[in-house]
């Protein structure tokens, strides 16, 4: 069990940094969990020498449990889990179908959403999984709060209710799957949209759905390349 946690840890810590050169967590705001039983989840937590995210090692993943208590001897030795590990619990309480959570601030998600301009399938073969998301519905939790106790965090889930993603009014989104992979290329593809939505705007026009019938022609590629590819791409771009 300890060397498939190690490798666990290392995931993380390597989506932590991807999310990180990707812009949707550039600070030190955010945080990815995995789950590793029916009790426990590993999160990124943060120690006395807090960098931010770009700067995430598999020590700074640590085990803990629903309730945020350490999940083995010594796990919170000198980290603190996030404010928002309800965020993390709560759905992986209420989605079994869930075992890997991202939550980031991606500033063009939250410009977006408050300009008025929700997920929608605008591209096509741009990037075929992201319109096929986008097309299931993106939902929004419209409070703008933090997401630090399991009231508000229910609230998120119900917002969320059975899709992938749900954006966070003024906060940034929380994005799921059932692999670290999923759940963070499901963020980028949320981001992606957002960010062409707002320079479509920003050009002076409105942005549009791709016709129905332009949508059924998108192939799925299958999970060997929308994720296996997708992911090694993005491991292999970290600085």
């Amino acid at each position: 069990m300890n060397g498939e946690l190690a490798a666990r840890r290392a995931e993380l810590a390597a989506a932590c940094r991807v999310l990180a050169a990707r812009d949707l967590a550039p600070g030190f705001l955010g945080h990815v969990s995995l789950r590793v039983d029916e009790h426990r989840l590993l999160v990124r937590c943060r120690g006395a020498e807090e960098r931010g995210l770009a700067y995430t090692v598999p020590e700074d993943i640590r085990l803990v449990d629903l309730d945020g208590n350490p999940g083995a001897a010594g796990e919170l030795d000198g980290y603190a889990a996030p404010n928002e590990l309800p965020l993390h619990t709560e759905v992986l309480r209420r989605r079994p179908d869930v075992d890997a959570v991202v939550h980031a601030h991606p500033a063009a998600v939250v410009a977006a959403d408050l300009a008025g301009l929700g997920i929608r399938p605008i591209v096509g073969a741009y990037d075929i999984p992201g319109a096929h998301l986008a097309a299931g519905g993106v939902p929004v939790y419209p409070r703008g709060v933090l997401i630090r106790n399991r009231r508000l965090a229910a609230e998120m889930v119900a917002a969320m209710a059975d899709r992938p993603v749900v954006l966070l009014r003024a906060h940034g989104l929380t994005s799921t799957g059932p692999t670290v992979p999923h759940a963070v290329l499901r963020a980028l593809a949320v981001q992606t949209i957002a960010a062409m939505a707002l320079s479509v705007s920003q050009a002076g026009a409105t942005p549009t759905d791709l016709p129905a019938e332009d949508l059924a022609e998108l192939p799925d590629l299958g999970g060997g390349f929308n994720i296996d590819t997708a992911w090694r791409h993005e491991l292999a771009r970290l600085p």
